[in-house]
Formats: C-alpha cells, sequence, structure tokens
C-alpha cells in the first residue's frame, strides 16, 4: 500500500490571510508611531489644520478663517472666559475632571440636561487630532491623546492651541479669526465683553454669533464674565500650577470622601 505524501504548510488561504494580518499589523504600527510623533512634532509646530476644517470643508464648502496668534498676543480675557465657562479646573486636572463627570453622568441619569464634562484638554485633543462626531471609538482616541498632549505640550501650549483652533462661527477658527470677523480688532484687543461673547457661543458657535447676540447669548456672556472675574488671572508658571493641583486633589479627595458617606 503506497504511503501518502506528507504536505509541508498551510493551505494558500492560510496563507493569504496570514499576509493580511501581517500587513495590518504593520499599518497599525505606523499609525501608532503617528500619533506619537504628530503631537511631539505640534508642541512646537502650530497645527496648520485641522480634520474639522476639512470636513467642514468638504462637506459645507465652508471658508476656512483661520490666523495663528501665539499666547501673548490673545487678550487675557479670552484665556479667563475660557477657563471660567469650559473647564474650570483646568490647572489642577491631569486632562480630565472627574468630580465634572459623574456630575454630568448623575443628572443624565435623573433626567436632567446634558452637561458637557470634557475638559480644554480634551476639546483641544479632539479638534487638533479628531473627528467631530461622537462615538466609543473616538472617545477613546480622545482620551488616549488627552493623556499624551497633558504630558507633551502642557497646559500653556494647550490653552494656546485651544484659542487657535476652536470653532467660533461658520468657517471662522480661532480667537484671532473671531475678533477680525465679529469686532473689526485683533484678539490681543477684544475686551471682557467681547470675549465673554465670543466665548458664549462655543456651545454652538453655528448657529449663535457674538457679533450679534440673541438674548440668551447675552445672558450667557453676562454669566460668564462675572465667573472671569472669579477665576482671576491664569498663570502658567510652575508654582501656579502645583497650587492648582493641590486645591484640585483636595477638592477630589473631599468629593470621594463624601459619595463614601452616602
Amino acid at each position: 500500500m503506497a504511503k501518502k505524501k506528507k504536505t509541508f504548510g498551510g493551505s494558500k488561504s492560510s496563507y493569504k490571510g496570514g499576509k493580511v494580518l501581517k500587513w495590518v499589523g504593520k499599518l497599525i504600527l505606523i499609525l501608532f508611531i503617528i500619533s506619537i510623533l504628530l503631537p511631539v512634532a505640534y508642541r512646537w509646530v502650530n497645527p496648520p489644520v485641522t480634520p474639522l476644517m476639512l470636513i467642514r470643508k468638504v462637506s459645507n464648502g465652508a471658508k476656512i478663517e483661520h490666523e495663528w496668534k501665539d499666547l501673548e498676543n490673545i487678550s487675557s480675557h479670552m484665556v479667563r472666559c475660557a477657563v471660567a465657562a469650559e473647564d474650570n479646573n483646568f490647572l489642577g486636572h491631569s486632562g480630565f475632571d472627574y468630580g465634572a463627570i459623574e456630575k454630568a453622568i448623575e443628572e443624565r441619569k435623573a433626567g436632567g440636561r446634558h452637561r458637557g464634562a470634557s475638559t480644554i484638554s480634551q476639546q483641544t485633543a479632539k479638534n487638533v487630532f479628531l473627528w467631530p462626531k461622537s462615538s466609543w471609538v473616538r472617545k477613546g482616541c480622545e482620551v488616549y491623546f488627552t493623556f499624551l498632549i497633558e504630558h507633551i505640550w502642557g497646559k500653556e501650549r494647550i490653552m494656546e492651541v485651544y484659542l487657535n483652533v476652536i470653532e467660533m462661527g461658520d468657517g471662522i477658527y480661532g480667537a484671532e479669526a473671531a475678533a477680525q470677523h465679529y469686532f473689526h480688532c485683533s484678539a490681543a484687543q477684544l475686551s471682557k465683553h467681547q470675549a465673554a461673547l465670543i466665548t458664549a457661543c462655543y456651545p454652538n458657535p453655528l448657529k449663535f454669533n457674538p457679533g450679534n447676540p440673541s438674548n440668551y447669548v447675552q445672558r450667557r456672556a453676562k454669566k460668564i464674565a462675572a465667573m472671569s472675574n472669579k477665576v482671576g488671572k491664569i498663570r502658567f508658571d510652575d508654582e501656579s500650577i502645583e497650587k492648582a493641583q493641590q486645591r484640585y486633589q483636595k477638592r477630589e479627595a473631599a468629593r470621594r470622601a463624601k459619595k463614601e458617606k452616602t
């Protein structure tokens, strides 16, 4: 009886499958390397364009009004209003405000309004590296990039990038473009009231107009201006950031202790 010949190696389909997996692995590695290199490069190089700018341009044919300004050439009122309205623990947290996240979850469970809990760091990561449509995949990427920029850029650079790329109207991005478009002045010349009006429109910049504010925008701007007074001057030196971190950690410890008792 003749012996069956032994066959070596897998079938063609398994060979092709292994080849595809190999290419997928290489692609994932390349994307991972790029995801590290871009935040490192943007520590010193200003992002020339963002995914949102390109998406608006392609989908709606929107113009792109955008002029980069260093943080020292942007009104300090813009910085204070941003912190007051969007993230009053900006200097203290490490990218994520867990107290705000928990509060937002509790309010949603109770049937209240959907409060945003994204920090300025998270918003910056989303605006610079990701697409606008929300999903679990994007949220995961947002967490990843937020961690990177917090450790690679630092707070001052995050604020600078944030105020230069955030959408402030239809085709209008950043403080300089907003200042020129709505108030015919430079970002450095923005008053507290003007900065508060621009910031008041952040939740829906395509609907609201700081140059022709609705009653809602005016009321919100008034509150933001008042809160910015309490925020005071924002300093990015090591000592100020360390003190802010200590205050935040103290508040977080008190919040956790209170939660454990209830």
